[in-house]
């Protein structure tokens, strides 16, 4: 199908140019009406109320390859009593997708647009029946479907995810815990379609489905996978995975193998991304991006990796907020063609992030970007040549295992971004503290205060109180002070 023809239709194109049978890498190609291809395995954006977090528009565009960005609905819909409606509702068009315009973003630029920020902050009352518990600037809201759904077609998102009933807490759930999610999800994905129908309403507007598929073990879960690919594939323009060890399960239901696959299992570094390819994922939302730009560490990882050079791993980064990092003069990473390694260095960034300078993490961000660009070429280009599986299993011998940690402070956050839970540090540095020496108390502020209260002169290298024990007579005849009648 021609570009002309996808204009026409607003339809979704996924091609599959290399796929080995049952679980395995695959090589493809997805195509929006509006966008050029995105080939595939690939990954896109997270977005923080809208946008890609140290990156403004034109900064995006010049240096960075961005092809699509994650979006949440909890990000927009804020109440406020003196606004009568959340501000994107009353953005104008121009031309193009109201999302699209209210962001600032290309149009093409695919956006992702599902009901829950990534990682999502779990909600304290949970999800009803009828609604799901969703956090905004100004608190937590019910999200009902019928409002959801009224949200999509106002703001025309290029994919929509539609609801799910996920918890995002980190305990064991009980078995009547994943039947209710089960079930809930298998209403609202059904609830839906009977509201937006895919032929008339959403595919002319140029907005496509990905159903979601839950982090549930394939017994309990194959009655919501059949009915997906029985009574809802041909509405379906792809899958939104949250665990990716289930992909084989899919084998069983041949409508959905064809689908392009969006991972919303966060994969912690880039050997979880590798063995989330070889699982069969095609499309990475990344955390972790905008984590390492926050943390100042500087991804420096290649696929292929480099021959191993010595008994000791490869780190996956370096830290630049260690000290021996300020007096470099070298690129980020050795022989890399981003912006930030072509026109800056190590030192100058570590500058940048004594003096919390907002351009370290801008220059950090455009570095990050590029290496995950040229990592997700290198892997592309390893499944075309069949030698992706023999090239993972060198990269697991040459990198260390896990992505570094930071030793510095991140950029301040904000309480919409993360809620506090029980005996969880604060996100922040507190902006100052009162001096202790080694008895627990502040001998300057305890001086300040006796000095409040002594009458008599100062002893001889005792700090002077402040309000002076003599008279203003005296304070004149010594020249301190002049008298006025």
């Amino acid at each position: 199908m021609g570009s002309r023809d996808l204009e026409s239709t607003g339809k979704m194109v996924f091609n599959i140019a290399k796929a080995d049978d049952g679980v395995a890498a695959r090589l493809g190609s997805l195509k929006l009406a509006k966008s050029a291809p995105l080939e595939t395995p690939n990954f896109i954006d997270i977005t923080s109320r809208g946008a890609i977090p140290h990156l403004t528009t034109d900064v995006m565009t010049k240096h960075t390859q961005v092809r699509g960005a994650y979006m949440a609905i909890e990000d927009f819909v804020e109440k406020y009593v003196k606004r009568p409606a959340p501000a994107i509702f009353a953005a104008s068009e121009g031309g193009r997708s109201r999302l699209h315009s209210y962001t600032g973003l290309p149009s093409e630029i695919i956006t992702i647009m599902g009901a829950r920020r990534y990682p999502a902050v779990v909600a304290p009352m949970g999800n009803g029946a009828k609604h799901l518990s969703i956090l905004t600037s100004t608190g937590f809201q019910s999200l009902e479907i019928e409002r959801y759904c009224d949200n999509i077609l106002s703001l025309r998102p290029d994919i929509v995810i539609p609801l799910a009933d996920l918890t995002f807490d980190k305990g064991t759930r009980s078995n009547k815990r994943l039947r209710r999610m089960l079930e809930r999800t298998d209403e609202w994905v059904e609830a839906f379609f009977k509201t937006l129908d895919p032929d008339t309403e959403l595919t002319p507007l140029g907005i496509h489905v990905f159903a979601p598929t839950l982090p549930i073990e394939y017994p309990l879960q194959w009655e919501y996978l059949n009915r997906l690919s029985e009574d809802h594939a041909h509405k379906l323009s792809g899958l939104v995975v949250y665990d990716a060890d289930t992909l084989a399960d899919l084998e069983a239901h041949s409508p959905l193998v064809s689908l392009p696959r969006l991972s919303m299992d966060s994969p912690s570094s880039p050997h979880e991304i590798l063995r989330q390819i070889q699982l069969g994922i095609d499309i990475f939302a990344i955390p972790f991006m905008n984590g390492v730009s926050d943390e100042g560490i500087a991804l420096t990882f290649q696929f292929p990796a480099p021959p191993r050079i010595g008994p000791d791993n490869l780190p996956l980064g370096i830290n630049l907020w260690s000290k021996e990092h300020q007096i470099s003069v070298t690129p980020l990473a050795d022989g890399c063609s981003c912006y930030a390694c072509t026109k800056h260095h190590r030192a100058f960034i570590c500058h940048l992030l004594d003096a919390r300078e907002m351009l370290s993490w801008t220059l950090l961000q455009i570095h990050n970007h590029h290496v995950l660009t040229e990592f997700f070429k290198g892997i592309r280009s390893a499944i075309g040549d069949g030698t992706f599986d023999q090239k993972v299993e060198d990269f697991a011998r040459v990198y260390d295992p896990e992505l570094l940690h930071s030793t510095g402070e991140r950029p301040r956050t904000r309480g919409y971004h993360f809620k506090s839970e029980a005996s969880q540090p604060k996100a922040n540095v507190a902006p100052w503290r009162a001096y202790e020496d080694s008895n627990g108390d502040d001998p300057t502020l305890a001086k300040e205060v006796a000095g409040l209260v002594v009458t008599g002169g100062p002893e001889v290298d005792a700090e002077s109180p402040l309000i002076p024990g003599a008279s203003a007579t005296e304070l004149d005849r010594n020249g301190f002070a002049e008298k006025s009648f």
